[in-house]
Parts: structure tokens; C-alpha cells; sequence
């Protein structure tokens, strides 16, 4: 049997102010009460809040504080995230941090909020890490998460953990929770979702386990989320099948279909096109309904270069 403690942290973060403190004292907390927690969690942008102006580079001073907290409680410390300043560009990047200290790599978010995080650059790396003889754990940031691939992705470099901070202050919180579940059951990978409250979202963090059973709801309140995480019930289920039934990831690897949508040379997305473009709605809602979509909602009639898949 081989067991992992994780503590998401759902804590109020403020948009204008240092939340540096703060975190802290949640890593001394739970370093005191919950002592076998090895690795903590908190939610997107929680360190300087959602406005990009707080954007810093790393390393720097903001990543130095989180290192030598790390370092001083001895855990592996996934900040949540900040915005980063990186040529010229403003990414929404965590540091995955070792209990001695050290930045093992940083995840970019991959898909940004578009069209209302215009102006924030999106990552093109995937990134999974080891705790040595442990686990090996995936990252993913928000709405990372509406692209299932991302997640399949990671499972299929062998994250058995997925760490998810978010930052959802927004009315389709419900909808991200079965997504958390179905991605969770989908890739036999435990799924640890953490949100914010105050400035920093509306709570309702969730821990998913391998099966698709729902270890822990968190309300809208300030909340610790510390859970022992099997390891041996993943691999085992991996093995034989979740809930002894699909054994999803071996079907996902024997698979017959080619996915042709990923081949944009075939024109399979071709429908994609006519959805107009990515913007954010103005004053007038009705001025973003094209009139081409509007007599042609399928694209029946559009023109498509090139063989179809």
C-alpha cells in the first residue's frame, strides 16, 4: 500500500493585496494538525489575485518567499498560481516546489479564459512530476479542464494525481464539478480541485477519487482539504478495471479510431469555422449573433478545402 497526503487549501484570497502571509499560516496550520500531509494546494492566482498588473518574474522575490516556505515546513508547495512576466509575454504559471526548497519546473496554463483573459499568453507544455517512490502527479489549471485532452494527456504520461487549482467566481461552478468527476473517472486518476473564496472565487472545491467517487465537497467557506490519497487502489484499478468494470485507459491505448478533429490538414473541424470568432460579447448581446449562423447553423452550405477524414 502506498499513501499520499494532500491538503487543498480554500482560503479567502484578496485581488488587491499580497496573499503571501496568509498561505503560510495555512502551511504552518496544517503542518501542526495534519502532520502526515506531504504536499499542499491552493487555488489559481491566490498568491497576488486575478489582476495581470501583479505580474512577476521568475525566479524572483515572490517565488523566493514560496521556496524558503517550502523549505521551512518541509512540503512540496503548489502555490496555486500567479500571473508571470516571460519575454515580453504574461503567463498564468505555478511552481511546483520540492519540501527542500527547490522549483522542480513550472506549468503554464495552457488554455487561458478567452475572450476574458484576453492579453494572457497560453503555455504549450505539459508537465507531470514525482514525488521519488511515491506518486507521480499531473498539473492543470482551470479551464484547462473544458479540453479533456489535457487531462488524458497527463494520464497518459503516467499522472496518477491530478492537481487543479482554479479560480471559478462564476455561475457555472455546477458544471465544472461534474466535469471534475467525469475527468477523475475517465483517466482513473485522482482529481484534486481547488478553488478560492472571497475575491478569489466561490469555494466548492472537490476531491475526486479514481472511481469516480466524490471524496470530499467543500462549501463556500474557508475550508482545509486534507486527504490520504491511495495510491495502490490507482494502479489497482488501473489493473482490473474501475469499480472492477471499464478498464478505460487500456481501451483508451488499444484504441482503432484515429482522431482525425486533431488533424487540421483533413478540414474535420471545418463546422469550427463557422462559429465566428473569439470575443467577448458587447452591450447589445443580439449584435453577436452572426447572420450566417443564423440561416446556416450547421454550415451546410460552407465551403470545405481539402479530403475529409
Amino acid at each position: 500500500m502506498t499513501m499520499l497526503g494532500i491538503a487543498g487549501i480554500q482560503m479567502p484570497v484578496s485581488a488587491i493585496a499580497n496573499n503571501i502571509d496568509m498561505m503560510e499560516r495555512y502551511v504552518s496550520h496544517v503542518r501542526k494538525r495534519f502532520p502526515w500531509v506531504t504536499v499542499m494546494v491552493f487555488s489559481e492566482l491566490c498568491v497576488f489575485g486575478s489582476n495581470p498588473a501583479h505580474a512577476q518574474t521568475m525566479p524572483g522575490e515572490a517565488e523566493n518567499r514560496l521556496q524558503a516556505i517550502a523549505a521551512k515546513y518541509g512540503m512540496w508547495l503548489i502555490p496555486g498560481t500567479m500571473f508571470e512576466k516571460l519575454d515580453g509575454k504574461i503567463y498564468n504559471t505555478t511552481p511546483i516546489i520540492s519540501p527542500e526548497g527547490i522549483v522542480v519546473d513550472r506549468y503554464r496554463k495552457m488554455f487561458p479564459f478567452y475572450p476574458y483573459e484576453q492579453g494572457i499568453a497560453a503555455g504549450d507544455r505539459f508537465v507531470v512530476f514525482d514525488i521519488p517512490g511515491v506518486a507521480r502527479i499531473g498539473m492543470s489549471i482551470c479551464y484547462d479542464m473544458w479540453f479533456p485532452e489535457t487531462t488524458r494527456t497527463l494520464a497518459a504520461m503516467g499522472a496518477e494525481v491530478i492537481i487543479h487549482p482554479t479560480m471559478t467566481d462564476t455561475i457555472d461552478r455546477e458544471v465544472e464539478l461534474a466535469m471534475c468527476r467525469a475527468a477523475a473517472a475517465q483517466n482513473q486518476a485522482y482529481f484534486f480541485d481547488v478553488n478560492g473564496v472571497g475575491d478569489g472565487g466561490v469555494g466548492q472545491s472537490c476531491v475526486i477519487d479514481c472511481a469516480g467517487y466524490v471524496v470530499h465537497q467543500a462549501s463556500t467557506m474557508p475550508e482545509i482539504m486534507a486527504v490520504q490519497v491511495d495510491l495502490g487502489k490507482v494502479r489497482r484499478e488501473r489493473e482490473t478495471g474501475l469499480r472492477g468494470l471499464g478498464q478505460v485507459l487500456k481501451s483508451f491505448r488499444d484504441r482503432p479510431v484515429a482522431f482525425n478533429v486533431y488533424d487540421r490538414t483533413l478540414a474535420s473541424d471545418a463546422y469550427l469555422n463557422t462559429l465566428g470568432p473569439l470575443k467577448k460579447s458587447g452591450r447589445n448581446l443580439n449584435e453577436a449573433l452572426s447572420d450566417d449562423i443564423e440561416s446556416d447553423p450547421y454550415g451546410k452550405n460552407m465551403e470545405i478545402s481539402g479530403p475529409m477524414g
